[in-house]
């Protein structure tokens, strides 16, 4: 073995070229790697973590207290498949005003949902009360905030300030907590529930098998079962959290798990293509080594261990350099996740540092052994007369039939080299193909992405949001009135339309969480184009909303439920259509919805759409002439998450492509320094250097076109199997337009790219080949 190394060494130094190949190869895949196994790992990592220390629910359910007894509800606890259990608490909504909510950060105005609780922990739902104290007394709550830094103390914390509510004593905040169950948004003694006028139960379970949709079913069932009909007003599954949480990062997952794949894919071929020409190239040194005493098996070890050192240093470096490049982008992809506690955060498992780090050098080494292979067959004469003696194989042939073929004869010579070594043309081949299946699906992908983006921020719709101030903030007060406003915008220079926009908290009757309705008065031609399925409203009692909200609320076009206030206000409305993005708790509806349930209610933001050609600053300046408590907005936003996703891609489909060109680089030098008595009696009947140069990117241009026809399919049979899943996991709803992004002259650049990736790696190589001397090439014969 001392002298396998000393040999395998040796031939690392002098092999430098292709053992730089083989280390850049296996580095950029193995980043590509560890981000996708990252990202993989964390979408559901920190919620199982939190769920499980927290003993979370697998259901929260609501029982009508009008129906059904709370010893009632508690013998539930009894049925067959229920694990644990707490409750049953009693449960009221009240009405946060619009004043206690302005001093409170995280909250909102309108209804809220509040549990009689007598302590924070109990076999389930056990809650993280990281600041103040939990409310065990007349006339205090706990707020469900997250934790954030300044939340519990300093002048900006919630915790002694009152909430006033009509008719009531006040509430004082004496506490912060969070819940991985989201059973509640504040909690008080069961002593203080009563004074709320508390109208349901509340029972949260832990079943034996909950680890599907269908088994959540089944627990439902079998907890309700006997139980007056109807008494079961709502409930709420852990699956449907834990797809909230995972729903943003899971745009991600499905895009770079196949640039992962595309990746090792590439990097196996490369490495076999540099291992089998370093054997062909080398078979005068492997007559030399067994000529000296080497065995077959000693011989193959040489190689392996040849081409494992470059790949393990590869390896451990982009292993390294990709938790780097994750952190920022699992970042950007959680942000705004709500976890329940800031304390828990994406954080990659050692499995996928340890599976790229063990796992890349593996595959080479696989990916090396059969090439190797050919190594051990050989005799040390017939290797040796291998090194020495003139290729044939079919290019000769070939290249006779293309002298008939009216092309300059250095085309006809470059498209026939590439047969005398048909293994070799086929590797790379394949390396080209998969660099075009990249750019291929990258291509959709952005274009996708692009028209998402433009849909989603309403591109080329309401160029400027116009906000009513508001003396809280330090801002005047506007002199008119909601309706005067927009007809003051409407009548200014450069407006061509105006649309009111005002919100109101709302909770959907059976629910504990409130939602917000985002309500549009007039200006249709303001607003975004991002309807995904459905249409959009027209008139009282129909909504839109986004796919994360049917998903929270597993509603589906079509269906109906009731909306209702804190002063018992109620409306019923319809799902009429679902929009691209939104949050899982907001919807839009028309003005006349909203006023059916607050009548007073008030526009504070108007959406502008600008004429064609307007003058920005004229029109600021128009805004705050005509009324200055009005302060006008550019819209100049982009959607973070197609950001993400097409700079994502585009860094690493040109990862991939240098990748492919790498192999051809590799090919064409081996070609060139297999053929060096070729290219010498070439050029000393008359070839010039161009000419050299010319053939030799010629014979990878022709590689390059076949790949590129060849990996046009996979990259469109690559976007329509993500693209589908990425709807899925991320709950989104992507329309036939955004989809439809492959025209004959889009397909055939991709094609192009294929040739432009082999001409790329192929220029470098084949001129240093065309600049030898005649001399030099020639001077051992």
């Amino acid at each position: 073995m001392s002298a396998v190394w000393r040999a395998s060494r040796a031939a690392v130094r002098r092999r430098r070229l292709q053992t730089t190949v083989i280390g850049v190869v296996v580095l950029v895949s193995s980043m590509a790697l560890v981000v996708a196994l990252g990202l993989l790992d964390v979408v559901s990592g920190p919620f199982d973590r939190l769920f499980g220390r927290a003993h979370g629910a697998h259901v929260v359910a609501t029982f009508d207290a009008a129906k059904v007894s709370g010893e009632e509800v508690g013998r539930t606890a009894e049925r067959p498949g229920v694990r644990a259990s707490a409750g049953p608490f009693r449960q009221a909504v009240i009405e946060m005003p619009e004043s206690a909510a302005a001093e409170m950060p995280g909250m909102a105005p309108g209804p809220l949902t509040v549990v009689g609780r007598a302590d924070p922990g109990g076999p389930v739902d056990r809650l993280d009360l990281f600041a103040g104290h939990w409310a065990t007394g007349p006339g205090q709550i706990v707020l469900a905030l997250r934790d954030a830094p300044g939340m519990g103390s300093g002048p900006h914390s919630p915790i002694g300030k009152r909430i006033r509510l009509p008719g009531q004593r006040p509430l004082t905040v004496v506490g912060l907590a969070s819940s991985v169950s989201g059973t509640a948004q504040a909690w008080v003694s069961p002593r203080q529930i009563t004074a709320l006028h508390a109208t349901t139960y509340q029972m949260l379970y832990r079943f034996d098998r909950a680890a599907t949709a269908r088994q959540i079913s089944e627990g439902i069932s079998a907890v309700s079962a006997g139980l007056p009909s109807g008494s079961l007003v709502a409930h709420q599954s852990y699956l449907t959290l834990k797809a909230q949480v995972a729903a943003n990062p899971n745009v991600f997952v499905p895009f770079l798990i196949a640039f992962g794949v595309l990746g090792l894919l590439v990097a196996v071929l490369i490495v076999g293509n540099v291992v089998s020409g370093a054997v062909v190239s080398g078979f005068r040194h492997i007559g030399v080594l067994k000529s000296l005493g080497f065995t077959p098996r000693q011989v193959v070890a040489v190689y392996l261990v040849m081409v494992c050192v470059p790949a393990t240093a590869g390896a451990l470096v982009g292993t390294a350099l990709g938790g780097v490049v994750a952190r920022p982008l699992l970042h950007q992809v959680f942000q705004g996740a709500n976890l329940g506690t800031a304390n828990v955060g994406p954080t990659i498992g050692f499995w996928a540092y340890a599976t790229t780090a063990l796992g890349m050098p593996l595959t080479v080494l696989l990916a090396a052994l059969i090439p190797a292979l050919r190594a051990h067959r050989l005799s040390a004469a017939r290797a040796i007369s291998a090194g020495s003696a003139p290729h044939g194989g079919r290019g000769p042939a070939v290249q006779r039939w293309l002298t008939g073929v009216r092309l300059p004869r250095s085309v006809t010579l470059g498209l026939g080299l590439p047969l005398a070594r048909p293994g070799r043309a086929l590797l790379t081949i394949a390396s080209v193909l998969l660099g075009v299946a990249t750019v291929t699906f990258a291509t959709g992908l952005s274009a996708t992405m692009i028209s998402f983006g433009d849909a989603v921020q309403g591109a080329g719709k309401a160029q400027s949001t116009v906000w009513r101030g508001q003396t809280r903030f330090d801002q005047a007060a506007p002199h008119h009135d909601d309706a005067a406003t927009q007809t003051l915008l409407r009548g200014l220079p450069h407006v061509a339309d105006v649309a009111a926009v005002g919100f109101t908290e709302v909770r959907i009757l059976g629910r504990s969480e409130g939602v917000a309705i985002e309500g549009v008065r007039g200006g249709r031609s303001t607003l975004p184009d991002d309807l995904a399925r459905g249409r959009w409203m027209r008139g009282p009692g129909e909504v839109v909303a986004s796919g994360r909200f049917l998903a929270k609320q597993a509603l589906r076009l079509g269906d109906s439920f009731t909306l209702t206030v804190g002063d018992g206000r109620q409306e019923r409305v319809t799902l009429v259509g679902e929009i691209l993005a939104g949050p899982e708790d907001w919807m839009r509806a028309d003005w006349s919805t909203v006023t059916a349930l607050t009548p007073d209610a008030q526009a504070n933001q108007y959406w502008v759409r600008l004429a064609p050609g307007a003058d920005y600053s004229a029109y600021v300046k128009a805004v705050r002439a005509a009324d200055p408590g009005l302060y006008p907005t550019r819209n100049t936003m982009v959607n973070a998450d197609a950001v993400t996703i097409i700079g994502s891609a585009s860094a690493l489909t040109l990862m991939l492509t240098l990748l492919a060109a790498m192999g051809v680089f590799n090919t064409v030098v081996l070609s060139a320094r297999e053929r060096r008595r070729d290219l010498g009696m070439l050029k000393s009947i008359g070839m010039t250097p161009r000419q050299v140069t010319v053939m030799l990117v010629v014979s990878m241009a022709g590689l390059g076109l076949v790949g590129g026809i060849l990996g046009l399919p996979l990259g469109l049979a690559a976007y329509h199997v993500v693209i589908p899943i990425t709807e899925q996991a991320a709950q989104l709803t992507f329309p036939a337009r955004m989809l439809d992004v492959w025209h004959p002259g889009t397909m055939a650049l991709p094609v192009l790219a294929g040739v432009a990736i082999a001409a790329l790696g192929a220029v470098i190589p084949a001129r240093a080949a065309a600049r030898q001397t005649i001399a030099r090439v020639l001077h051992t014969e």
